[in-house]
């Protein structure tokens, strides 16, 4: 399902134009779909039904309680890698029972505030973590549940920013040390460690290195039962690609949730395990967009530039992995002329490029476009660098909307600063008659 749409010619989401939003809260602004994000969680529990799978959404694609909250009222699952994520996760409405607290670098804090809220589980990543595990709980009085991470040694063959379960990546114990780790936690006082996780990177669209992780971790709960550990968990990550539209892919798009969910069935469905999957920019992804303005039409010696006024601090991705989004105006399209631009923005890095030789209809200055599939790892990877606000997130449910993070005006920013007492604020020095 699509409700990116054009009912009347221009651009609308679900049933609300585009156009209406932009007048209303102006550009740029993130804006996503709740049709998509119930649609997208409905096919894969549908695509999941008859296994014992928990659902929980990784908060780190986009952290925006009102999608975070779309999702728990569905009935999912939140997985968190930070403190402040396991605050919005709660916050959002989803019980600490079904958040499973991840990530590389847990403090004690973090770990603590984890164990306080009574979250299902922490994936541990190192045996220093285990022990630091141990001894918090250890003082809090409490077992923490506990599963570990294992690093399958398994190329995702994604982007290598993004893939994570290499024995050269920082993620995860190494698939041959995990029984020596199970060994250890038996004698530590205050950790049940009684899971195995797995997340080999994001954005895959080939199912063969799922199939690979999932066999080595099916391989890896036997053992360890074998040797008397008990296992009771298998969280098997996320990392299911979308469809960003790049013709370079030659027109094939991603597996879909059946296909994804087949493999699971197949690799881990007959472990008598509860399983865990951590989807984020499957659910999120394609979901949400990045509204723009052109500001200008530069004609450059060798390009023609689209200037608008979304720059790469609203939306990293392009800067950071050179990623493909595609690109249209909202407007009537019908009949247009096409022309080839470099669409920018207007922060002072080269790199601050959304698309170089891109096929676009001819635009005006004050043209709106929409970036696609910016739903996930868009505004939750913003910034304010060149002192730019944080732009609005806006939510759309059928003919309504509503704006679910504002925009952030410098001087709510300039109010966290503050000037030293060696360092008189401008005007406040006194004044000598």
């Amino acid at each position: 399902m699509n409700e990116f749409h054009r009912p009347d010619g221009r651009l609308h989401v679900e049933s609300v134009s585009l156009e209406r939003i932009a007048a209303d809260v102006g550009t740029p602004f993130y804006c996503y779909s709740t049709a998509m994000l119930e649609s997208r969680y409905r096919a894969l529990e549908e695509a999941l039904a008859g296994l014992p799978a928990t659902i929980c959404f990784a908060v780190k694609a986009n952290g925006n309680i009102a999608v975070v909250g779309t999702l728990a009222r569905l009935g999912a699952g939140a997985d968190v890698v930070s403190a402040g994520e396991l605050t919005r996760a709660l916050v959002a409405g989803i019980p600490a029972s079904r958040i499973v607290f991840s990530g590389v670098g847990k403090t004690d804090d973090e770990m603590a505030a984890a164990l306080d809220a009574g979250v299902m589980q922490i994936n541990v990543e190192s045996e220093v973590e285990l022990e630091a595990l141990s001894r918090v709980a250890e003082a809090r009085g409490v077992t923490a549940p506990a599963a570990v991470r294992v690093n399958p040694d398994v190329d995702a063959r994604t982007h290598e920013k993004i893939t994570t379960g290499r024995r050269e990546n920082k993620f995860g114990i190494d698939w041959g040390r995990v029984p020596g780790v199970f060994a250890a936690a038996a004698a530590l006082p205050a950790v049940a460690l009684t899971g195995v996780a797995v997340h080999i990177g994001s954005q895959l669209t080939d199912l063969e290195p799922f199939r690979h992780a999932f066999r080595r971790i099916r391989g890896l709960v036997t053992d360890l039962r074998a040797q008397g550990h008990r296992i009771d968990s298998v969280d098997v990550g996320g990392g299911l690609g979308i469809d960003y539209g790049d013709p370079a892919d030659g027109g094939n798009g991603p597996p879909s949730a059946a296909d994804y969910a087949d493999v699971v069935r197949q690799e881990a469905g007959g472990l008598d395990c509860r399983l865990l999957l951590e989807p984020g920019r499957y659910l999120a992804g394609n979901a949400g967009v990045l509204i723009t303005r052109v500001v200008y039409v530069k004609e450059g010696e060798t390009r023609r530039f689209l200037i608008v006024d979304a720059a790469m601090n609203d939306l990293l991705r392009p800067a950071l992995y050179g990623a493909y989004h595609g690109i249209e105006p909202v407007g009537d399209i019908a009949g247009g002329d096409v022309g080839e631009y470099d669409v920018v923005g207007p922060v002072c890095e080269t790199g601050d490029t959304f698309a170089t030789r891109r096929p676009l209809p001819r635009v005006e200055p004050g043209a709106l476009l929409c970036v696609h599939a910016a739903g996930a790892y868009g505004a939750v990877m913003a910034s304010t660098y060149n002192a730019r606000p944080l732009v609005p997130e806006v939510l759309v449910k059928g003919d309504a909307y509503a704006v679910v993070r504002r925009r952030v005006a410098v001087e709510e920013e300039l109010a966290l600063e503050s000037f030293p007492d060696w360092l008189a604020a401008p005007g406040a020095e006194k004044k000598v008659s």
